[in-house]
Order: C-alpha cells, then sequence, then structure tokens
C-alpha cells in the first residue's frame, strides 16, 4: 500500500474508534488514588529490573551505534509532552542519522498519517543498525530512565512531539490528563499502521479503562495544556 492508501486507512479507522468510544470526555482519572499509586510503584520496580538486567545489551547497542554512525550521540533527546502539558525531554537510543531533524522538511511529502502525526514506514534517515534497533523496539530501552524519573509510565498513550499537540482538538487532548508510556494500545495492534495515528481514538482506550473526570476538568485541562505549548513556542521564537 502506498503513502495515500496509508494514510487514508490511518484516517478511516481512527474514524471509527473515535465513533465506538463517543464524543464523551474521559473521566475519573483523579480519583482512582489506590490504582495510580500501585501502577507508579510496579513502574519504578520494572524499570528498575529491566535497567539492570538488560545493561549488557544496551551497552553492545550503544557500542554498535558509534560504529555505524560516529559523527553522532549515543543517545537521542527530543523534548515530549507528558501529564498535564508538562514538557521533558525523552530518551532513546539515535537510530537516525546525526543530521536527521534538518532534514526533515525533505522527508516530510513521504508522510504516511494524516492529522498531527508524523511517520515514514521506510524513513531514508534511518541508518543501518537503527533499522534494527527499531524493529525489535530496541531503541525504546533508554525510555525507562523516563519512567524512573517519573515522567513516563511503562503502560500509556505515547508521549507526543509539542508541534502535534499544537494541531490537538479537545478529544486528542484527553491523553494529557494521563501519564505517557512506552508501549500503548496502538502499539499492541497487528494493524496498527492502519488503526490510526497516536493520539487519535486508539490511545482513549486506555484513558477510559483507567476511569473518569468531570467534563470541565477535561475543559480546563485542555486550555492549559493549550497555554503551556504556545508560551514555550513563544519562548523559543
Amino acid at each position: 500500500m502506498d503513502a495515500e492508501g496509508l494514510a487514508a486507512a490511518s484516517t478511516g479507522r481512527a474514524a471509527a474508534v473515535r465513533a465506538e468510544l463517543g464524543e464523551g470526555p474521559v473521566e475519573g482519572i483523579g480519583r482512582r488514588v489506590a490504582y495510580r499509586a500501585l501502577k507508579r510503584a510496579f513502574d519504578v520496580a520494572f524499570s528498575a529490573g529491566v535497567l539492570v538486567c538488560l545493561s549488557p545489551l544496551m551497552l553492545a547497542v550503544a557500542a554498535a551505534i558509534k560504529a555505524d554512525d560516529p559523527e553522532g550521540p549515543v543517545l537521542f533527546r527530543q523534548e515530549r509532552v507528558g501529564r498535564g502539558g508538562r514538557a521533558f525531554t525523552m530518551y532513546k537510543f539515535r537510530s537516525m542519522v546525526a543530521d536527521a531533524e534538518v532534514r526533515l522538511a525533505e522527508v516530510a511529502h513521504l508522510n504516511e498519517k494524516d492529522g498531527p502525526v508524523f511517520k515514514i514506514a521506510d524513513d531514508p534517515r534511518v541508518t543501518r543498525v537503527g533499522r534494527l534497533i527499531r524493529k525489535t523496539s530496541v531503541d525504546e530501552f533508554p525510555q525507562f530512565l523516563n519512567v524512573l524519573r517519573g515522567d513516563m509510565s511503562v503502560v500509556g498513550p505515547r508521549p507526543a512531539h509539542p508541534s502535534e499537540v499544537a494541531q490537538y482538538d479537545d478529544y486528542q487532548r484527553q491523553r494529557l490528563l494521563v501519564r505517557p508510556g512506552i508501549t500503548c494500545y496502538w502499539q499492541t495492534r497487528r494493524n496498527r499502521d492502519t488503526i490510526g495515528q497516536p493520539g487519535g481514538g486508539g490511545d482513549s482506550f486506555y484513558g477510559r479503562a483507567i476511569g473518569n473526570t468531570r467534563r470541565k476538568d477535561v475543559h480546563d485541562s485542555g486550555r492549559r495544556c493549550r497555554y503551556r505549548v504556545r508560551a514555550r513556542r513563544r519562548l523559543r521564537e
């Protein structure tokens, strides 16, 4: 399927999931204190265990990245938006060439997603080692450091880039009510390339499973998130 076909399939699937979930706001998250405390305890214990057990593999991956492309760093750092619109630095093993961000405009026309999300299945900026660690999701391992810091959770909506959040509507902005995660509903689907973009209907399954806040809380949170994203953009300009 070509890029246009993938984009059309993505839009259609996202619309179907959104219709299935309904347009009502996610409610009740703030009231589930015990659940959130247990989830945080699991996040810390699990992430610490992963980092200790897989440290030899992570060191080998770091060496391979440096040998494949010595010019760039081992870790890729990028600003993402977390719960409540708070910005944080997300870590990944670098899977692209060192000047990938500079070359973004060159590949913008290859985007296979509709809406605020940018995704290319066969991105020409990806390195040889990068293709392998992306295919096996090893590039995500450094994000367990973000989990330990409290920026992310093991399970939750994928952390969005500020430029994506700036384009969210009120429905999509509800995903900012919860802590972003390393894995999410969208990533576990066999048909994830056609289920719609992260930040669309699929991520709402997670929020709705946790519980509910009032409509006013959702709209107030949305306004705060919009303000924070726009303020950061003005400061960078």
